[in-house]
């Protein structure tokens, strides 16, 4: 009988309070949603790095004849023979490089022709404008800067470049979206705090006869607050379950299906099914504690008992 009358007054204040359980449910299912986003945004960008970086080559571009007027680092020179053979040789000596590749001048061009060949400037181009260098594959592509270091002011060399630089601009933006997603899923979690604290609110004042009865009956308060709390949870566990239909949606649509970046953006590796389906059950315990809790602490302020 407890149980059935602890159920009915449940049902008695979600209809009493329609208006307000819909703006609660919305607002707790979109700060879920960001919130189940901003960790899989977080966990794609830590993927694509693992992805990216064991990829990403040190380049040694070599000193050629174009180089010794419009470069001060050429300036004694093209690289000559024997100095190609000391560089290389010394790479491969070096603990943190693990393959050291030569690309000559020719090649370069070859490369050069493939990816840019269509545009304005291609025909402006000639092999012996290309510069030779040594592709560079790291043990740890964060021990860029000892090969950097060892080879950047060294004769014949134009110049070093890390790859992981232009990836780590990219990165940067992805992390900025991940803060600003956290920022926005933080500004709706306190408004669906504050919608639930007035729902509440609102729920005690419209049955505080029924409240007062109890009470002079000798009900317990937690019997007595049990379905406020009970009504806030409910609540907040549709709004886990919508949050949860989101992700999953925007899982499909976006890599899956619908839009298809995994077919389009092959150079990607998205993170699978497995990391959305993790997040799940967080996502629910949170919907379903969050108001509760936020519940409790407003029924000692609204609801004397």
């Amino acid at each position: 009988m407890r149980a059935q009358f602890v159920l009915s007054e449940i049902g008695v204040g979600l209809r009493r309070n329609l208006t307000m359980t819909f703006a609660v449910v919305v607002s707790v299912a979109l700060s879920l949603a960001l919130f189940g986003g901003a960790l899989l945004m977080r966990e794609q960008v830590s993927t694509m790095k693992d992805y990216w970086y064991d990829k990403v080559n040190v380049s040694i571009f070599l000193c050629n004849k174009s180089d010794v007027t419009s470069t001060p680092k050429c300036a004694k020179g093209a690289v000559t023979g024997q100095q190609k053979k000391e560089i290389e040789a010394d790479l491969k000596k070096m603990d943190a490089v693990d393959t050291v590749t030569y690309e000559s001048a020719d090649e370069a061009y070859k490369h050069y022709q493939e990816q840019f060949g269509d545009s304005p400037m291609a025909g402006n181009i000639t092999p012996d404008m290309m510069p030779e260098s040594f592709r560079v594959k790291l043990h740890d592509p964060k021990k860029y800067k000892v090969v950097a270091t060892a080879f950047a002011g060294r004769d014949g060399v134009q110049s070093v470049q890390d790859q992981r630089s232009i990836l780590d601009n990219l990165f940067g933006l992805m992390n900025g979206m991940n803060v600003a997603a956290l920022f926005v899923m933080a500004l709706m979690l306190i408004i669906a705090l504050m919608l639930i604290v007035n729902t509440v609110r609102v729920s005690a004042f419209s049955r505080r006869r029924e409240t007062g009865i109890m009470r002079l009956v000798g009900a317990s308060g937690f019997y007595i607050q049990m379905p406020f709390i009970m009504e806030a949870a409910f609540a907040g566990l549709i709004g886990g379950v919508l949050a949860c239909v989101m992700l999953l949606a925007g899982r499909y649509f976006l890599i899956d299906g619908g839009l298809a970046l995994q077919n389009k953006l092959t150079l990607i590796d998205f993170i699978g099914w497995d990391a959305v389906l993790t997040k799940l059950p967080l996502v629910l315990a949170i919907g379903l504690l969050m108001p509760a809790v936020a519940a409790l602490f407003a029924l000692r302020k609204y609801l004397k008992v």
